[in-house]
């Protein structure tokens, strides 16, 4: 009668597995750094948590292509989530954007987290008309401008030859309100492109430029943000939907909080690389109260250009009004 019951019980646990829901994710982040240690700890957290009815399959260091080749895979269901930033999120949802707006937090990065989380139930709103539930929002830094060539103020960058991440259409409004020569590129192109002159400037997150080695291409820095950068972690709402019903608040608060981990390691490791990044003799320049001021214009240029093409009306008035 036990080896009945233990056969049944046996049959009826592998019964629930053949059940259980694998979502499929890729990110850019390689394996062995911070992010992925915390998503592979939400990973672990969900399977227990659900009895391993709900699953993260997880794909690091760009192995299902860059944000573009990530979209589209789920789009046709070859995948079913990513984290994707800035010039992919417009994709889905382009009021995001509005929290990258250039000139508009500076240094200030406790008003820029503050003011992106009191607009979040709008963007995921927005997230979720657009067929996508969202996991977390991921802070990836204030962007620094970083130059083969030295400029000491806004007019001092004209004409220098920057990368553009091809198809972003706020970087490149901005560009041209400043005045660069914008060289669209891929990504994974910088590097060489620098190396080789092909392009004098770029930017990134301090994280960011010392993970992709720019900095040693490149001989300033100018300590003046360009903008606040932000991730998203989107999860297909087809596929977020064949989650039972059950399971989806604990799906959620577990991402949540890995979400939130991630971002507090984010902040602390920023701090390190922009010292990293100085220690190793690249000068950084700072700009005057001259340049501040017309920061604030070119800001109100960007708005007014691309209000109602990338991002509504409506997700500006809302920024302003929390800032």
């Amino acid at each position: 009668m036990n080896k009945v019951l233990i056969i049944f019980s046996m049959f009826f646990l592998f019964s629930l597995n053949l059940h259980a829901v694998t979502i499929k994710i890729a990110v850019l982040a390689p394996d062995g750094t911070t992010w992925a240690k915390y998503l592979k700890k939400m990973s672990k957290d969900v399977k227990k948590a659900t009895g391993g009815n709900v699953r993260f399959k997880i794909y690091y260091g760009g192995s299902q292509g860059d944000e573009q080749d990530v979209l589209r895979k789920i789009r046709v269901g070859q995948l079913h989530g990513g984290i994707f930033t800035g010039k992919t999120l417009a994709e889905i949802n382009g009021d995001v954007r509005v929290i990258e707006v250039p000139f508009t937090f500076y240094h200030d990065r406790n008003k820029a987290n503050n003011v992106l989380k009191k607009m979040s139930t709008y963007f995921n709103e927005g997230f979720r008309k657009n067929g996508f539930k969202n996991l977390g929002f991921f802070e990836l830094g204030q962007v620094y401008f970083i130059s083969k060539k030295k400029a000491e103020s806004i007019d001092g960058m004209k004409n220098i030859k920057i990368w553009l991440w091809d198809g972003d259409e706020l970087v490149a409004r901005l560009i041209k309100n400043l005045e660069l020569v914008s060289v669209p590129l891929a990504l994974t192109d910088v590097l060489t492109s620098l190396q080789t002159g092909m392009v004098e400037a770029a930017y990134a997150p301090p994280t960011g430029i010392l993970a992709v080695q720019w900095h040693t291409k490149v001989k300033y820095l100018i300590d003046f943000p360009l903008a606040y950068s932000i991730g998203a972690f989107l999860v297909n709402d087809k596929s977020w939907k064949k989650i039972p019903l059950e399971y989806r608040k604990i799906v959620e608060e577990i991402s949540l909080k890995y979400t939130e981990k991630v971002n507090q390691a984010t902040v602390k490791d920023n701090v390190e690389s922009l010292a990293a990044i100085k220690s190793t003799g690249i000068e950084f320049v700072e700009f005057s109260k001259k340049d501040i001021e017309q920061s604030s214009e070119i800001r109100k240029q960007v708005i007014k250009d691309l209000t109602g093409k990338v991002f509504s009306a409506k997700a500006i008035n809302l920024l302003e009004k929390y800032l």
